[in-house]
């Protein structure tokens, strides 16, 4: 595929943007990593050589009796040491780098939880002896696919929105500006109190709950740039040949909207990011144990004598951050025409 002069013009500033395209590469090998969480933070072994046959915990249950015949015929544990030792008597084991997932009990600490960073738990437990790094491994993931889930869906309905605003204006227009005017005035912590005393928070309610008042952050941009556009020559001209009012909004005008709509998707990501964790942080989130790095900031104030909760929960919380504000920087400046390659 061939790119345009233009697109190849917004690929080379933003690469030339040092700070913005290391963010990416950083970014997204964090996120890749974190895909594949349950091969790098289990309480399952990654595979199992037993009796001449291969099982993978991992990817399947398998009951304690596939193991050992003395135990239960119910889901393996296979953190009892009675089960370890039948496997190594028949075969081997291989487990993840971190031998926890992000509900795991950490047994046998050598002080009560919040234990501190050591050898078998590099970033400690919390005050429920789970593993830091685990939990930070799976919420990460958890955080960045609602809030990658939560931008782009708002986004596009967001757009769609602001496009019938501006393109058709009059009526229209005036009565969805006075419904977006009522509609986000709506107390939406207080719908969020109430939502939760009816339904359990889970991840597609409080996505779709957020998505009911996320719609609007680029309405105004775009309804601002299709009040423009509806008007230029080009586009008297399609609707004059007997364009469809939809063809013209998707193949005339909304491209150029578009330009001004990117600009602002970047950071619109990084709040739809950290939406999460607030609610989280706040009580009114996931339910208590989901890999959550607002209820890891929410331990940090709790358990002040263990700073290092804290201390992890904003390194990784404005690391994060960091990374997706310089990416939006560099999107940007890429897609600005004044800029060039420095």
């Amino acid at each position: 595929m061939t790119l345009s002069p233009l697109t190849r013009r917004r690929l080379a500033v933003f690469r030339a943007h040092r700070r913005g395209f290391v963010a990416l590469w950083i970014f997204t090998a964090l996120f890749l990593l974190c895909l594949f969480a349950e091969f790098i933070a289990n309480d399952r072994p990654l595979v199992i050589r037993y009796d001449g046959q291969w099982y993978f915990p991992v990817l399947a249950d398998y009951g304690g009796d596939v193991f050992d015949p003395t135990a239960m015929p119910t889901e393996a544990d296979y953190t009892d040491p009675e089960l370890q030792a039948a496997v190594r008597a028949r075969g081997w084991m291989v487990w993840p780098l971190i031998p926890y997932d992000f509900k795991s009990i950490v047994k046998n600490l050598d002080r009560p939880a919040p234990s501190p960073p050591s050898w078998h738990n590099w970033l400690g437990t919390d005050d429920e002896a789970r593993d830091v790094l685990a939990r930070i491994i799976y919420g990460f993931r958890l955080s960045v696919l609602f809030g990658f889930t939560l931008a782009a869906v708002a986004s596009a309905v967001g757009i769609a929105a602001g496009a019938v605003q501006g393109f058709y204006g009059g009526a229209i227009d005036l009565l969805f500006q006075r419904f977006i005017e009522i509609w986000s005035g709506m107390p939406q912590l207080y719908l969020l109190i109430i939502l939760g005393s009816v339904l359990t928070p889970t991840f597609w309610t409080l996505l779709i709950f957020l998505l009911l008042f996320s719609w609007m952050h680029l309405t105004g941009v775009v309804r601002a740039e299709f009040l423009r556009g509806r008007n230029l020559d080009y586009v008297r001209a399609a609707r004059a040949l007997g364009v469809g009012d939809a063809a013209v909004m998707w193949r005339h005008i909304l491209p150029n909207a578009m330009v001004a709509t990117l600009t602002f998707l970047p950071f619109t990501l990084s709040g739809s990011v950290t939406v999460l964790a607030s609610l989280d942080f706040l009580g009114f989130g996931l339910p208590p144990g989901a890999p959550s790095l607002g209820e890891l900031v929410s331990e940090g104030k709790n358990n002040l004598q263990a700073p290092w909760l804290g201390i992890t929960a904003f390194v990784v919380l404005g690391g994060m951050l960091t990374l997706l504000i310089f990416i939006g920087e560099a999107v940007r400046d890429s897609f600005d025409p004044r800029k060039t390659m420095t």
